[in-house]
């Protein structure tokens, strides 16, 4: 009974401190309590007395050494550390002698938390991993943006420098400017794309320097393209200031319709009409006064008489032709086109020649030249040279029917007897001719001859070559000029044509000065 009294008298002041620790009644089962919660050492009465029902609430202590690991689900070491796992309890105090018993039963006073399952470990495991790969990613993120966040305000930092000027002007000659150089300005050129020319020709150090001061001047955009003269090693406004200047624009040369290589002079007048090589010589020169460099006239001319007909851009077309011209001074004749051409001054005569040319042959062969001989039976170079005698002979608004009279007169091979190819051999030239000059035989006197001159007698226009491609369909076989206004009559009578000449001389266009 006194044994009793000391276990009830126990069992109450562990119940009253573990209070909290409340278990299920099954946890009395492993220690032979059954389900009331009563111990199975006596009678139910002898417990009555001491504590009441609530006492089956109070957990039971189970030490380690208790749990069944060899039934429990086993698992793999992940790499993790276990310091992720639930940490140690210290092992329990060993309970007093007299409270032995007792603790075989209940929970002491400092109760160890039982450790999870395996299979919880492993979830927490899991979901540790899943959290600091979330974690990792998140720190990932941040890094990255804050890499694209210094880029972008490193590129707008250097932005704004630029336009800040920060970083220091643009290098740039100080000057003094040197010697003249040459530079073309393609059609289409930008700022930027002549500010390139520009460094490549020396004329300004830096692309930089030469667009600033481009941008700050609004004549830029009536620059026109062709070569220019700029001194060179210029700084880059002055160089601007150069090439928008009076007179900086070189080598452009402007060819009047029905113009020839060489000089000629006016019967009546005197006058000299200035022939296509003096023209070139005067759009040729480089620099003002003593340091002035032109190509001469003569220099011009013993350049159009080589034989080296590739080294002047003959075209294929036209080679053979050339090749057999009776004069060497007139073989280019013709090939050198009417209009505004661009050429550069600084290259050699020949160079010179073989810009030309090659340029007027692609206006040429544009309007269908190679393909024109189709209704006219003619070679491109006989249209050429046809249409050379339609732009001697007739107005624009009559070279058509000029042209379908030279077809015409062509086929029947009667005589073209144009006074233009007379004149074309004379250095003294008028519209009327001479009985005498008439009468002369050369490779050009239609008079003397039939078919069509040796070579081209003038510079076509592309008007007078369109008419000869394609002439206005008619049977004329005549034509005269009747008056000062240019009235032109047509017929393809000879009488009236006789006829027509009586006015022309009534009105005195045909009066000789010889």
């Amino acid at each position: 009974m006194t044994d009793r009294w000391a276990r009830a008298e126990e069992r109450y002041r562990q119940r009253e401190a573990d209070r909290r620790y409340r278990r299920d009644d099954r946890a009395w089962d492993r220690d032979g309590g059954d389900a009331s919660g009563r111990a199975a050492d006596g009678p139910d009465d002898e417990w009555d007395v001491y504590y009441d029902d609530d006492t089956t609430v109070i957990p039971r202590y189970t030490d380690d050494d208790e749990l069944d690991y060899d039934n429990a689900p086993q698992y793999e070491d992940d790499g993790y550390d276990d310091e992720l796992d639930y940490e140690e309890e210290p092992e329990p105090q060993a309970p007093p002698a007299r409270a032995q018993r007792s603790l075989s039963r209940k929970p002491a006073t400092k109760v160890k938390e039982a450790r999870p399952p395996r299979g919880s470990r492993k979830r927490s495991r899991a979901a540790s991993r899943k959290a600091a790969e979330r974690k990792r990613k998140r720190r990932n993120m941040w890094l990255i943006g804050g890499v694209l966040v210094v880029l972008l305000v490193g590129a707008v930092g250097f932005a704004v420098k630029q336009l800040a000027g920060e970083f220091g002007a643009p290098e740039d000659f100080a000057g003094p400017a040197g010697p003249l150089v040459v530079v073309q300005v393609h059609p289409g050129d930008t700022s930027s794309q002549i500010a390139e020319t520009m460094v490549e020709k020396g004329v300004t150090a830096s692309t930089g320097a030469f667009f600033q001061a481009a941008v700050r001047n609004s004549n830029m955009s009536s620059l026109q393209p062709g070569y220019y003269q700029i001194p060179s090693r210029s700084p880059a406004a002055e160089a601007v200031a150069a090439l928008l200047g009076k007179n900086a624009r070189v080598g452009n040369l402007v060819i009047s319709e029905g113009r020839q290589l060489h000089d000629q002079h006016d019967v009546n007048t005197g006058a000299r009409k200035e022939g296509i090589y003096t023209k070139i010589a005067a759009a040729s020169c480089i620099g003002t006064g003593a340091q002035q460099k032109c190509v001469t006239y003569e220099e011009l001319d013993a350049a159009g008489s080589s034989s080296d007909l590739a080294a002047l851009g003959v075209p294929s077309w036209a080679e053979q032709s050339v090749r057999e011209a009776p004069d060497r001074k007139r073989q280019i004749e013709g090939l050198i086109a009417a209009g505004t051409l661009d050429f550069d001054p600084s290259g050699t005569p020949q160079q010179i020649l073989r810009q030309l040319i090659t340029a007027s042959a692609a206006s040429y062969e544009s309007t269908g030249l190679l393909k024109s001989g189709a209704e006219t039976g003619l070679s491109p170079y006989e249209t050429l040279t046809a249409a050379s005698l339609v732009e001697r002979e007739a107005l624009p608004q009559d070279m058509p029917k000029v042209a379908r009279v030279i077809v015409n007169r062509l086929e029947v091979e009667q005589p073209l007897q144009f006074d233009s190819t007379v004149n074309y051999s004379l250095d003294r030239t008028e519209v009327a001719t001479t009985d005498d000059d008439r009468a002369t035989r050369t490779p050009w006197n239609t008079y003397a001859m039939s078919g069509l001159p040796a070579n081209p007698i003038s510079a076509p226009s592309l008007n007078a070559l369109r008419a000869m491609e394609n002439p206005e369909p008619g049977n004329w076989l005549y034509f005269v000029t009747i008056d000062q206004k240019g009235t032109t009559l047509f017929t393809e009578s000879y009488s009236e044509h006789l006829r027509n000449i009586e006015k022309a001389r009534q009105s005195g266009i045909l009066d000789s000065g010889r």
